[in-house]
């Protein structure tokens, strides 16, 4: 073991030479700039196994037994339904088998999660949250797909890493299906599974729950959406998303700490943090970079995301009546057309101008540049200096 002192001059030598990296004017040739994988001696690991195979046969038992237990009285997430899932569902509409809309490998991710032969993407149906510009609104709000048991869900696993030649297994939007994550994992260990497990969440999990995945999980890829409780209550429909996400996320860099690689440039253990800017929501974007260079780590990965784009519930219509065209009767910064219907009858009877509403009419446009920039030079002012940044040869991030 290193000491402190040591890894604290190693930390200084790598910002400085991050600074001077990206404050020079030299272009390199692409070859070169792959070949440059920038990953400091703290964060390089010669090899690595995944941690379900550490995990004592004792404890993987223990898991197994309450992975059950949860699943007949579910509590792990922070709706505390409180449902029997073998006979009804909560809010998240899954019951005691998962629903698949997709697995297959996946090249949608940051570089260091999908490689070159991309990422063995899981991507659940349901989600206990509500978000209103939700990016993949078709799946979490919908039951589409394929009803998985967790046992079959391993063999799925194992086509992944055999078939497919994928860097990990990714699970994306699993905060509501944990107790069969939980037993997907351990029986793919039993299968031969060999590959990083990614749990890919938003964040809004119960520390029960990241304590049930304790030893199964390699990479926590974590979103943290919003800070203020108006704005996860308007926009993601729960009142404590923040409170909930700043105690999980605490939890997951507690388990696995900041991203480490090994010399291919792929990601095998820690928490890489997303946050998706969105429109005029950049204050809250920067109170999120504050807290997680003061309260989590200075040298965690964060990769201020700019692919909003208006989905979900944002820029539908909605038709209402008012007395006055001017008038906003929306509650929620909805925008009002002037495409009035005067001549609008119901039962033979007048009704005052029907109005043309948007709904959710502030977000409803793309992020600006100068927004993301805010959040970024934010992150940086804070301290935070590892970063998934876009490539100059565009598409890619690096």
């Amino acid at each position: 073991m290193r000491p402190r002192s040591y890894l604290l001059q190693v930390r200084a030598a790598l910002r400085g030479a991050s600074n001077s990296w990206r404050d020079t004017n030299v272009k390199f040739p692409i070859s070169q700039q792959r070949r440059c994988l920038r990953i400091g001696p703290p964060y390089l690991l010669d090899d690595y196994t995944p941690r379900y195979h550490l995990l004592p046969s004792a404890h993987a038992s223990r898991k197994r037994s309450e992975a059950y237990a949860h699943l007949s009285n579910c509590n792990l997430c922070p709706r505390l339904c409180g449902v029997n899932r073998f006979t009804k569902t909560g809010v998240c509409m899954i019951g005691a088998n998962v629903k698949i809309a997709t697995i297959a490998p996946h090249f949608g991710e940051e570089p260091c999660i999908q490689g070159h032969n991309g990422s063995g993407s899981v991507f659940f149906s349901g989600c206990n949250l509500r978000c209103v510009f939700c990016q993949n609104h078709d799946i979490a709000h919908t039951r589409s797909g394929f009803d998985v048991e967790p046992e079959k869900l391993a063999e799925w696993y194992v086509k992944l890493q055999d078939v497919g030649k994928v860097h990990n297994i990714n699970l994306v939007t699993p905060e509501h299906v944990v107790p069969q994550v939980v037993l997907s994992i351990l029986k793919a260990r039993e299968l031969g599974l060999r590959l990083p497990i990614v749990y890919n969440t938003s964040s809004f999990d119960s520390l029960e729950s990241i304590k049930l995945l304790d030893g199964l999980v390699d990479i926590y890829l974590a979103d943290f959406k919003v800070w203020k409780p108006e704005t996860s209550k308007r926009l993601l429909k729960a009142d404590d998303y923040a409170a909930e996400a700043r105690k999980s996320i605490k939890l997951m860099h507690d388990q696995v700490g900041d991203l480490c690689f090994t010399s291919d440039g792929l990601a095998k253990r820690g928490v890489l943090l997303r946050h998706l800017v969105m429109p005029g929501c950049e204050d809250e974007g920067m109170r999120i970079m504050e807290w997680l260079a003061k309260e989590v780590s200075p040298d965690l990965v964060v990769h201020c995301m700019e692919q909003y784009a208006p989905r979900g519930h944002v820029g539908k219509p909605r038709r209402t009546t008012t007395r006055r065209k001017s008038t906003n009767l929306s509650g929620n910064n909805d925008q009002v057309s002037s495409n009035v219907q005067p001549d609008d009858f119901r039962g033979g009877t007048p009704l005052a101008d029907p109005v043309k509403q948007i709904r959710y009419g502030d977000l409803n446009r793309a992020v600006k540049g100068e927004e993301v920039d805010s959040v970024r030079s934010a992150a940086e002012r804070a301290g935070l200096w590892r970063f998934i940044d876009a490539a100059e040869h565009g598409m890619f991030h690096t």
